[in-house]
């Protein structure tokens, strides 16, 4: 506790109501009781304040898969003047990492301990039985909300969460694992890693949201929904407690896939990128060096063997991949215009001078995860393999044209030489952490009472999970050793505040590690070492993966203090400190529950053990809608058979059932009597059966059977046959030619009686959510076991 003790001359002192059990006491009352008022003395008990009466505002701003080389604050090409605006009002730093995945950073970021010992190891959806993976923060390591929150702030998160376990994401909670479960009073946003932009599963504090508040047609988009309701909650929060900070955790989803922006802010970007990602890395690099963003002797490092250069791809297909970038560039923009909002916000209710921004570019660095340029990004989690001109022909035959990237009717990513080029001068990209593009991002911090801009870049190393102990260090507020009854875990970050008027102080942070599914690095004192891993994130399939063991990898050693862009590999003129900072390595992974090595690829390795709902048997009420996908059946990957008992009108219409959306799903509609079935494979591959005949009037049963099967011509992929009856008699028939190997989305969910949200059909896009006009009884699904 004595480094809360430690005044740099603008903290508070130590308050005497700090302690090391939170919540703090009940204040006993100060009145006297006798038996009648008239012999009892009435006296209002003083309610302690447990902050300096000054205790700034927090904001913490978490922009998604954005890399270093993207903003023109730094170098690159995309306009991000609300970024570059609190850089100049604040300080910026050029040594600030994540982790190398969403889930993993956050956790990190929001408990200041390392991601595998606050079990985030790897992204939620791939969560497994190891501690440090199991993708629940546990209760031992208190969020900083949490802490704030007993101390007298009013808390509030906007946007992506992404660290709740899937299987607890449906109505029926846990709610003690979504945000409110985690120190935050008020929560808007969605729980997943994605959404879309356009038509998200939302939810509100413990509720989901029936539709945004606004359609597409009127203009919505997510991220501007996000600034618009943080706004309205800073704007409530002063009108009503003006005397109280607050604390808001603002992650937008942004700039993650799917890439959605209007074209009036990807037409900005047009030209700008026709030569492609190897000139834009040599460009923007030299334009680093000139703001003295990167040391003069960085190097740029080279394009990965397995990365296309931009000369090989098709004069036939650059137009597509230009696009996917231009959009890409708007979206960002985009986001840092709607950061802006909020900064104007701030401003214009006069509190922007005790209000501390911490504007964090990225909670790891741009993602390859679009691959070789896509529509739909789910094809590459799905390791679907597909070729450019199975896009470029959707795009032009069923989309109008390369102007529909970016609308509500895609999922496009771009390609992963653009993520490449994002992370200049650096190696590799976001799930890489051997390599600073999946984890160096800039940052900046801003407090206009307390930090003088100074124009000198820090470079000191340090890491998200810095940021709480840096709250707590300029609030004097000790790490609790109990909160809410549990006894809380060592802190593995440390305060930056030395940083804030000491520029060039030496650094503090000696050691660091990072591991994302086996691709991993330990910092020690300027050194670094570090191990590629056994996955390509920008492969759709890494050949060699089944088979990988860690002992096996080969392991590079960099000296950072001359080395910015780990260009230099020392492993073989110093193999002794490369042995000591591989032991190192192991050290800190016991300690931090990061064994097995690579146990984040468990489910990757054994789809069996996706967490989504263990039943087998599915029984839904006629009005039941956004149950996510991880929480409904897997209608469109497992053997099963669904029967639905509903009373059908003459020349009805509507959705009856449909798991997903439009970038992928499968939907059971009926249109004027004509019952209709659809397997969307991410927009690339419908399969779009019909009946013959109408449903009969009356009283009907129906019944589908989905039977798997080996694919003729690709080994690891299946196909499937769909069998639908009514009323006993067969009425469609039919063959999937590929069907999932994952999951439809991360975000989307089943609705039966109807399509909320993003709707799976182009047939009843236009009438979306296309409800039933019939009365649906009841639904079954059961998964059947082989015989």
């Amino acid at each position: 506790m004595n480094r809360f003790l430690i005044l740099l001359g603008f903290f508070y002192p130590f308050t005497s109501f700090a302690q090391d059990i939170l919540p703090f006491p009940i204040v006993p009352s100060s009145s006297i009781a006798g038996e009648t008022m008239e012999e009892s003395t009435h006296q209002h008990r003083q309610q302690p304040s447990y902050l300096p009466g000054d205790a700034p505002n927090i904001i913490v701003i978490l922009i998604d898969d954005s890399g270093p080389a993207l903003p023109d604050t730094y170098g690159g090409e995309v306009h991000t003047p609300t970024l570059t605006k609190l850089a100049n009002q604040g300080i910026s730093y050029n040594r600030f990492h994540s982790t190398a995945m969403c889930s993993p950073t956050r956790a990190s970021l929001l408990t200041g301990r390392n991601h595998t010992r606050v079990g985030n190891g790897q992204i939620t959806e791939w969560a497994n039985d190891w501690d440090g993976f199991s993708g629940v923060i546990p209760k031992t390591s208190a969020t900083v909300a949490e802490v704030l929150k007993n101390y007298g702030y009013s808390t509030s998160a906007f946007g992506k969460w992404h660290n709740t376990n899937p299987g607890s994401t449906s109505k029926a909670g846990p709610f003690d694992e979504w945000p409110t479960g985690y120190g935050f009073e008020y929560f808007y946003g969605f729980l997943g890693g994605e959404t879309s932009q356009y038509e998200p599963t939302l939810v509100r504090n413990n509720a989901y949201v029936d539709h945004p508040p606004k359609t597409v047609e009127e203009g919505y988009h997510l991220t501007d929904d996000l600034a618009d309701d943080a706004i309205k909650w800073i704007e409530n929060h002063q009108a009503l407690k003006p005397n109280q900070p607050f604390f808001m955790y603002w992650a937008p989803g942004a700039v993650h896939g799917p890439h959605h922006v209007n074209n009036k802010w990807a037409d900005k970007y047009k030209g700008k990128f026709d030569d492609g990602w190897d000139a834009y890395r040599k460009r923007v690099f030299e334009r680093q060096k000139e703001l003295g963003w990167i040391p003069e002797n960085t190097i740029l490092t080279e394009r990965p063997e397995t990365m296309a250069a931009w000369d090989e791809i098709p004069e036939d297909e650059k137009d597509f991949q230009r696009r996917l970038m231009e959009v890409f560039a708007g979206f960002t923009e985009h986001a840092d215009y709607n950061v802006g909002r909020i900064v104007d916000a701030v401003e214009e209710l006069g509190i922007d001078d005790n209000t501390l921004i911490f504007y964090i570019w990225g909670d790891n660095g741009s993602s390859s995860e679009g691959q070789n340029g896509t529509i739909s990004e789910l094809l590459a989690q799905n390791q679907i393999p597909t070729e450019i001109s199975d896009h470029i022909r959707v795009m032009n035959q069923e989309l109008g044209g390369l102007d529909a990237l970016g609308g509500p009717k895609t999922d496009n990513m771009y390609h992963a030489g653009w993520a490449w080029a994002g992370a200049t001068p650096f190696r590799s990209t976001k799930l890489v952490a051997a390599h600073f593009g999946g984890t160096r991002q800039p940052m900046v911090v801003s407090w206009p009472d307390k930090i003088k801009a100074d124009g000198i870049v820090r470079s000191q190393f340090h890491h998200v999970n810095d940021i709480t102990p840096t709250i707590y260090e300029v609030l004097n507020i000790p790490l609790p050793k109990v909160v809410n009854g549990f006894e809380q875990d060592v802190m593995d970050g440390i305060s930056m505040a030395y940083t804030f008027d000491q520029a060039n102080a030496e650094g503090k942070k000696k050691t660091q590690f990072f591991d994302v599914m086996g691709s991993r690095a330990i910092y020690h004192e300027g050194w670094m070492a570090s191990t590629f891993g056994p996955r390509v994130p920008w492969m759709t399939r890494t050949p060699g993966l089944e088979s990988w063991n860690p002992k096996n990898d080969v392991w590079e050693l960099h000296n950072l203090e001359n080395d910015f862009s780990q260009a230099i590999d020392l492993a073989n003129e110093y193999p002794e400190k490369l042995e000591e900072l591989k032991q190192l390595f192991l050290e800190e992974s016991r300690r931090n529950k990061n064994l097995p090595i690579g146990g984040g690829l468990y489910v990757l390795l054994h789809p069996e053990e996706l967490k989504v709902n263990p039943r087998s048997t599915f029984i839904y009420p006629n009005n039941t809608v956004r149950v996510p996908e991880s929480n409904a059946p897997r209608l469109g990957l497992v053997r099963n058979k669904t029967t639905i008992e509903l009373t059908n009108p003459s020349n009805s219409s509507g959705v009856i059932f449909a798991l997903a959306g439009y970038a992928g799903g499968l939907t059971l509609y009926v249109e004027e009597g004509i019952l209709n079935y659809e397997y969307n494979l991410f927009e690339i591959e419908r399969t779009k059966l019909k009946s013959s005949t109408k449903l009969p009037d009356g009283d009907v049963n129906i019944e589908l059977v989905f039977e798997p099967k080996a694919h003729a011509s690709k080994a690891f992929l299946q196909a499937a046959n769909i069998t639908i009856t009514v009323n006993g008699e067969e009425m469609i028939k039919g063959s999937i030619p590929t069907i999932i190997t994952a999951g439809f989305s991360v975000n989307e969910c089943f609705d039966l009686g109807a399509d909320l949200g993003s709707p799976v059909s182009e047939a009843y896009y236009s009438k979306a959510p296309f409800k039933y006009t019939g009365q649906i009884h009841s639904f079954k699904s059961q998964y059947l076991v082989d015989q």
